[in-house]
């Protein structure tokens, strides 16, 4: 017994302009798990347990590929999940150049959905890093030193808009560049605003 597949999946395949066969190959695989919805979310096939996302379809330029939501607490005996940048915590990616690629590691994905959809069942969580374990640049500090009233603006922002800003401040290599970027944000911090909120 099959999933239902979901109309608006097969629309999505029909117009990528990329990786078709590979979706193909991915989506067969992932329909065989009865227990799991096929939907489109962020524009992307997703596969969910009861509302809950599992794994996301999608590709890129170089490589297509299957995001596993919870991905850092499944064991990788393949060592084949990759963390897509250093400050995803959560999710982990498998990814594939081609359909042969996929055919032949059948068993193995296989064996990698049905972890996830264990996970799931089994109601864990990946500890995410709180903000406040995330170091404050010194150029943002100093910022804070001279105007109190933009650390406590900042300090009521939501935490996921306090680490974008935090992440975008250190990313900058020269001390200079940090010090431009604090400045251009101010105004947005003290107005209550994320960094791309209008």
């Amino acid at each position: 017994m099959m999933i239902k597949p979901n109309r608006k999946v097969d629309g999505f395949i029909k117009k990528a302009k990329k990786w078709n066969e590979e979706y193909e190959r991915l989506r067969s695989i992932l329909l065989s798990f009865e227990e799991l919805e096929e939907e489109i979310k962020w524009m992307h096939p997703c596969y969910t347990l009861e509302g809950k996302n599992i794994v996301l379809m999608h590709g890129f330029k170089e490589y297509c590929a299957l995001l596993f939501h919870k991905g850092a607490l499944m064991k990788d005996p393949q060592g084949i999940l990759i963390q897509q940048t250093e400050n995803v915590q959560s999710a982990r990616q498998i990814r594939f150049t081609s359909a042969k690629e996929i055919i032949e590691m059948k068993s193995v994905l296989t064996s990698y959905i049905q972890e996830a959809i264990e996970i799931e069942k089994a109601g864990l969580q990946v500890e995410l890093k709180k903000t406040e374990e995330y170091s404050v640049p010194d150029e943002l500090q100093q910022k804070f030193d001279d105007m109190p009233e933009l650390k406590t603006a900042f300090e009521n922002l939501t935490p996921g808009r306090q680490r974008a800003y935090i992440l975008f401040i250190s990313k900058a290599k020269q001390s200079k560049t940090r010090e431009s970027r604090v400045e251009k944000y101010v105004q947005h911090i003290l107005d209550g605003k994320g960094m791309n909120d209008e």
